[in-house]
Order: structure tokens, then C-alpha cells, then sequence
């Protein structure tokens, strides 16, 4: 979906404020915060970057940032940087099981040919009749062992948080319940979080449950972290939660909202 589309579509669904938060790319910005002028919500300019920790995948979102800082905008195009690569890497390992042009097929679902990613890939291949769905494509081809798998480092969780600072808003860590850490390594990645600058971490997501919702506010209180909210929105289609559908925080947090 375009910007203006999210941003209609969440006015439409009773949404008064919305973060637009691409991966990696401030680009849409503009034309999000037109649509959010006109359709009279609040727009907070957003950011999700992707970062490597401990040889995982994480992502974290910038909230309020300034979409022209220089830090920010550097680190972004660095960080798209390895996407093109990657994305030649998967079509690569996907053809060697049967699967050809899936690279061009993946361009063809994005407007920047730097973003392509596995979501891109991941609509073509249920486009091209390859699987029912987003799910099932990265559970038989794009998921951690499966064939299309490409392991990627991206900017370092400590440079991932510099840079949103750099641009005045506050960083989040976003869906945490989706990583799978292990006790001592969720201590770990929050005291790292929180002593490089980290506010905030994402409690109510569209891919936690309410006991996962509840086990990450206790966390957020814990460390001393505010709580945040997304709903993960990519598409009516392929999204966990349609905007406007998230619960409310539960008792006891600190809406990082508050601070906006």
C-alpha cells in the first residue's frame, strides 16, 4: 500500500494518531503527512531499522524523528545498502529449487528498487501461485533453514539507536516477543538497549498475544522502559492486526506516547 492509502485506511478505522514507520527509509514521509493533513489524524514521523544483535535480526523503531537529519538519512542508505545484494542472494537460492524471476517479480511490488525485502518477495511468490500465503511462503521457503534463507548483517543495534537520537526521536524495540531468546538473553538485550539510549519497547504488537503483551510490561516496568504500541500493519492481507485493532496497554506502563 501507497503512504496515503495507510493513512486513509487508518483514519477510516477510527485511528487519531499513526507512526509511519517504513523499513529502513524515510521516503514516504511526505506524502503520508499530506494525507494525514487532510484526512485530519496525527502524523509522527517514524522510521524501522534493521539491526544485527548477537548474530540475530532485530528491529527497532524510531518514533518523532527528523526525517532530514543527516545521521539518520547516512545510516539509512548504508543500511539499504545490503538489501540489493540480498535480495540477488535470495533469487539465487530460490532458483536453484525451481523458482525463477522472482527477483524481478519482487521489484515489481515495490516503488524503490532498494527496498526489496522478504515481504516483497513473499507477495510475489503467492502472486505466482508458489504458496496460499505470506506465512506459508516463509514457512517452506524464506523462514531461518528453508531454501530462499539469506542471513544478512545489518547496522549494529548501538549504531541503530545513535542515529534515532542523532534525529531527536525516541527508539523503541520493536515486536519483541517474536525474537527467541532465552531468559538471560532478553536481560541482556534490554540492559544493552536501555544503557545505549533505548526509551521505549514495544508492549501491544499485532503478532503478541495478550499473555505475551503482559509478560513484556511487566519488562518495560522492570528496566525502566516506556510503552509502546504497533500494530505491524504491511496490508489488509498479509498483517497479523488491522489498524486501529490493537488492545489498550495494560495497567501499570508508561505510554511512550506521553513523551511525544
Amino acid at each position: 500500500m501507497k503512504p496515503a492509502e495507510v493513512v486513509e485506511r487508518a483514519a477510516r478505522r477510527g485511528v487519531r494518531a499513526l507512526a509511519l514507520t517504513d523499513h529502513d527509509d524515510l521516503s514516504g514521509l511526505p506524502e503520508a503527512r499530506k494525507a494525514a493533513a487532510a484526512v485530519g489524524i496525527r502524523l509522527i514521523d517514524g522510521v524501522e531499522v534493521s539491526t544485527t544483535w548477537r548474530a540475530r535480526t532485530l528491529h527497532v523503531v524510531g518514533l518523532n524523528v527528523d526525517p532530514e537529519n543527516a545521521v539518520l538519512v547516512e545510516g539509512l542508505r548504508r543500511n539499504r545498502s545490503g538489501r540489493n545484494a540480498r535480495a540477488e542472494r535470495i533469487a539465487a537460492q530460490l532458483e536453484k529449487v525451481g523458482i525463477r524471476g522472482a527477483l524481478e517479480g519482487a521489484r515489481g511490488f515495490v516503488t524503490n528498487p532498494e527496498l526489496v525485502s522478504r515481504t516483497h518477495f513473499a507477495r510475489y511468490l503467492v502472486d505466482a501461485g508458489h504458496a496460499a500465503s505470506a506465512q506459508a511462503v516463509f514457512d517452506r521457503y524464506l523462514g531461518t533453514g528453508k531454501p530462499g534463507h539469506v542471513p544478512h548483517e545489518w547496522a549494529s543495534l548501538g549504531d541503530a539507536v545513535q542515529w534515532i537520537l542523532a534525529a531527536g526521536g525516541l527508539p523503541v524495540l520493536a515486536h519483541p516477543a517474536r525474537y527467541k531468546l532465552d531468559d538471560a538473553q532478553r536481560s541482556a538485550l534490554l540492559r544493552s538497549f536501555k544503557d545505549m539510549g533505548g526509551a521505549g519497547v514495544e508492549v501491544v504488537s499485532g503478532s503478541h498475544t495478550a499473555d505475551e503483551s503482559g509478560y513484556w510490561a511487566r519488562q518495560a516496568r522492570a528496566y525502566g522502559l516506556l510503552a509502546s504500541a504497533g500494530s505491524d500493519f504491511h496490508g489488509p492481507r498479509e498483517s497479523y492486526r488491522d489498524l486501529g485493532e490493537l488492545s489498550p496497554l495494560p495497567s501499570g506502563c508508561t505510554p511512550i506516547w506521553e513523551h511525544l
